[in-house]
This record gives C-alpha cells, structure tokens and sequence, in this order.
C-alpha cells in the first residue's frame, strides 16, 4: 500500500506500508492492503503504520479523514508530526504544538479586551434613567 499523510500546505508523510493503524471516531482500527476501500474520520490520536522493510513508524495527527482506494491509503488532517519512535514523537509533539498554548492565550486575551471594549461603547449609547 501506498500512505499519503497530507496537510493543507504540504505531505508531512509518503511512504510504502504493509499496515495503518489509527484512531477512528468510533474506535481503533488496522487497515491492510487487502481490505475494502473506506473512508473514517479519524479522533486526534497517533498514527502507526508499517513499512515494506518491517520496521515501525508512528505519527501524530490532529484528527482528520482517511480514505482507502486501492492500494491507496490518503489521510487528510490540519496538524501531523511524524516520529520514528513513540519517545522521539512525543518530544516532537511538545516541541511542535507546545507554542500553541500561548498563541491560544493570547488569542483569547485579545477577544476578551476586544468583547470588553464593545460592552463599553454600548453602555455609552444607554440613556440615563
């Protein structure tokens, strides 16, 4: 089989597999090259397949949607950080998203004075009794 592991702006995974296994939305799951073709949407989890040399190699994604055609296996997801082993990809998960945090807090902090911002004017507008 063929695993394609595709993100918006790039193919963070291309590779010759034997075995894909993932999480799906209703539970966790073994593709081979013999099974129907499918689709599944996929939980955020980590992503393991096989390659034709025998050895193991994991990734993690943020969710997404697998498709099987053929000899084909395509993963579309917004986030994915390949490893070679769970160790490796664990350190590379921290490294990859742990700047996310504080891009989401100072996200929030900014919709929190921009909402504060917006409650003022409006009580400007309000009439006195």
């Amino acid at each position: 089989m063929r695993l394609v592991v595709t993100l918006p702006n790039r193919i963070a995974v291309e590779a010759a597999v034997t075995r894909v296994g993932a999480e799906g939305i209703h539970g966790s799951f073994t593709m081979l090259p013999h099974h129907l073709d499918h689709v599944v949407l996929l939980a955020p989890g980590i992503l393991s397949y096989t390659g034709e040399d025998g050895e193991q190699h994991y990734a993690a994604v943020d969710g997404g949607v697998l498709t099987k055609v053929g000899e084909e296996v395509r993963i579309a997801t917004t986030a994915a950080v390949p490893g070679g082993r769970l160790e490796e990809l664990k350190e590379s998960v921290t490294e990859a998203f742990g700047h996310l945090d504080e891009r989401d807090r100072s996200a929030r902090l900014a919709l929190a004075r921009i909402e504060t911002h917006i409650v003022q004017q409006l009580l400007s507008f309000e009439e006195p009794s």
